[in-house]
């Protein structure tokens, strides 16, 4: 079982939500989001291509995968936009060097998100400010100043005798004036949310439809979260396994569904509150343009960020496209990366507070934020 790890401020009804969903493995964004007007596409992937009758159309020069259908209500809503030829500059092709790169910012200790909760504008911070869900802590938090790590709601109780112990402390609490005493009195208050929330049945509103997938029943739990404002500034999720070497369609498949129907629910559970909630997908880099001769793709270059929510310009792909001429393609036969990943969170942490310490999230990088808003 996980362990949970907090430390504790006020703020419980903090309502900027920022939700981070790493697909784990490098995910193929051009099967993601196929090119479905360049005709280099098809003929570099005679077997595996998404054929133009069955994407699903977005703008003309795009399509979304059919098994992605669920988000396309939400690219007509106008709360879904897409960056193509993204990633980063870290050219190892290794799952563990790039993850590391775009969890940290680039070459920097701690990682991004947890930089720009410690140096953003809006404080102080309440007990649920950051959580990560599932079993591990992940990078990008490294640093942050409060970050808990859980599977489920169950993961915190005060105990068997937890009534009694709280009431103790909370007489404890109340006659101390010093900072210790605040961040118990936090805590405390946190800890009677999470026990309504862990007594209580949880019903998705508006129609969502979660699968029984850990994916989905953490976005599930993100979303009991946000509605019970206890104070959510950030989330961070993995989605894993997308390494597609062979056989590229039997394992994207059932990660794209996962994906879609976890994302297509959590849109309709939030209803109007996904005004005030961003989710980024991301990867730590793509595939090769060339399918293999195992009916896969090996590692590459570009790949996709998909923005959902949060005021973002949605129902278009933004940036700038190369295209996938062979003149136009970088190392042996990769999508360029036109657009840094840090241009592509930059304008989505301004908006939630970075304010003037976006040099410091992103320590070493010229900044030249993607016009997401």
């Amino acid at each position: 079982m996980a362990i949970p790890i907090a430390a504790v401020s006020s703020n419980g009804d903090q309502r900027q939500t920022l939700i981070v969903i790493f697909l784990r493995g490098a995910a193929d964004g051009l099967t993601l989001v196929p090119p479905v007007a360049d005709d280099n596409y098809y003929r570099s992937r005679p077997r595996i291509r998404v054929a133009p009758e069955n994407a699903i159309p977005l703008d003309g020069s795009f399509g979304l995968h059919p098994l992605l259908k669920p988000l396309k209500r939400v690219w007509d809503d106008g709360h879904l936009a897409i960056v193509h030829a993204a990633g980063s500059e870290d050219d190892s092709r290794s799952h563990f060097d790039a993850q590391d790169f775009v969890e940290h910012g680039g070459v920097a200790a701690g990682g991004w998100l947890g930089r720009f909760l410690r140096f953003r504008d809006r404080t102080p911070q309440s007990p649920l400010s950051a959580v990560a869900l599932g079993r591990r802590f992940p990078e990008c938090l490294r640093g942050a100043p409060s970050v808990t790590v859980m599977q489920s709601m169950d993961d915190f109780s005060l105990g068997q005798k937890s009534d009694d112990l709280a009431a103790r402390l909370a007489r404890l609490y109340a006659t101390q004036p010093d900072l210790l005493a605040v961040a118990g009195r936090d805590t405390l208050n946190a800890l009677a949310r999470i026990e309504r929330m862990r007594t209580s049945v949880y019903r998705p509103e508006h129609g969502a439809e979660y699968g029984t997938d850990g994916f989905s029943l953490e976005l599930r739990q993100a979303a009991q979260l946000i509605k019970a404002q206890v104070g959510l500034e950030a989330a961070s999720l993995d989605l894993n396994n997308w390494d597609s070497h062979f056989t590229q369609d039997a394992i994207m498949n059932p990660l794209m569904a996962r994906l879609a129907q976890g994302l297509a629910a959590f849109y309709a559970d939030l209803g109007p509150a996904i005004a005030h909630t961003t989710v980024i997908v991301m990867t730590e880099f793509g595939r090769r343009v060339q399918e293999n001769s195992s009916f896969g793709t090996d590692h590459g270059m570009g790949s996709v960020m998909i923005l959902m929510g949060g005021g973002v310009r949605g129902g278009r792909v933004l940036g700038k496209w190369p295209g996938l001429a062979s003149n136009f393609l970088t190392g042996p036969g990769d999508s360029q990366v036109v657009h840094n990943y840090r241009n592509v969170l930059a304008p989505v942490l301004l908006r939630q507070g970075g304010g003037p310490d976006l040099p410091v999230i992103f320590p070493n990088f010229q900044l030249q934020p993607l016009d997401v808003y």
